[in-house]
Formats: C-alpha cells, structure tokens, sequence
C-alpha cells in the first residue's frame, strides 16, 4: 500500500461468532489513538464486532450496545471507548456532549453509527462496513484511510 492509497478487505461472516472473531483479531494490533467507525444497518451486527474487539483487548465486563448512554468505557490492554451515535443529529451534538475528547488518545475508540459526525468523522482511521441483517451472512468490508491503518486489514486471518 502506498501514501493516499487505501487498503481494503472484504471478509464473510456467516455467523455471530465470526464477527466476533473477526473484532478480536482486529484489537490484536490496536495501538493507542486509533478510531474505528462501525458502519451498518440496526442489527447487522456493529455490537457483535464490539463485543469480539473487547474480548481481544482483555475486557473483562460484558460490551452491549451504548445506545441509551452514548458512550462506554472498559478496562483492557488498552482503554477501549465504544460510542453509538444513532440518538444524536450530527457532530456538532458529538462534540458538545463531551463523547470525542483528548482521553481517547491512551485508547480505542470504536463508534457506531459515524454518519452523524459529518465533516467531523475523525481521520485517519479504519471503516468497518457490515453489510446484512437478521439471518443472512454478512460481508464485512475493512477500509483503511490511512497506511498505518493497513495492519487492521492485513490482521484477520
């Protein structure tokens, strides 16, 4: 991958538990500072990615949607930030509750729902686009916006 190229894969999961292991693979090379923005449908399975992401981080508590809350912390190898965005307007709202601040730079940070930052989406970072609901397998595309980023796609096996 060269500067300004994007890196990119597609990955299948037929099941929860595959999306699981695909967030756990991809903690394994989290460094501090970085942003994952988790994007799909309700139920295509953002919180499943999670829950694999903590548990490969060393989480110990029990990752659930932070919806009602807007944002979740959990002790790991790294702080891990979970943000869901799905009650707020736009970034400006983001910004002004506090939910992107300087703290997120010792950790993770994994946000649901990032169409409502806008122009504000943090750069650079990794996009996780799940595509499918209920059922079905999903296909889950890693996008890297920047090379450092490239780990994550190189990361799942």
């Amino acid at each position: 991958m060269t500067s300004g190229t994007l890196a990119q894969r597609d990955l299948d999961s037929p099941d929860p538990e595959t999306t699981r292991a695909i967030g756990e693979a991809l903690a394994r090379v989290a460094r501090p500072g970085d942003v994952l923005c988790l994007w799909g449908d309700l139920g295509a399975g953002k919180t499943q990615l999670a829950k694999g992401f903590g548990a490969g981080l060393g989480v110990d508590g029990t990752i659930s949607s932070p919806s009602f809350i807007l944002m979740a912390e959990y002790a790991g190898r790294l702080p891990l930030f979970h943000i869901d965005l799905y009650r707020l307007a736009d970034g400006v709202d983001a910004h002004a509750g506090g939910l992107l601040d300087e703290r997120q730079q010792d950790g993770v940070t994994l946000i649901e729902w990032p169409e409502r930052l806008g122009d504000a989406l943090p750069t650079p970072r990794l996009d996780v686009r799940i595509e499918g609901t209920g059922d079905e397998p999903r296909r889950i595309r890693l996008v890297a916006s920047d090379q450092a980023y490239g780990r994550y796609v190189e990361s799942v096996p």
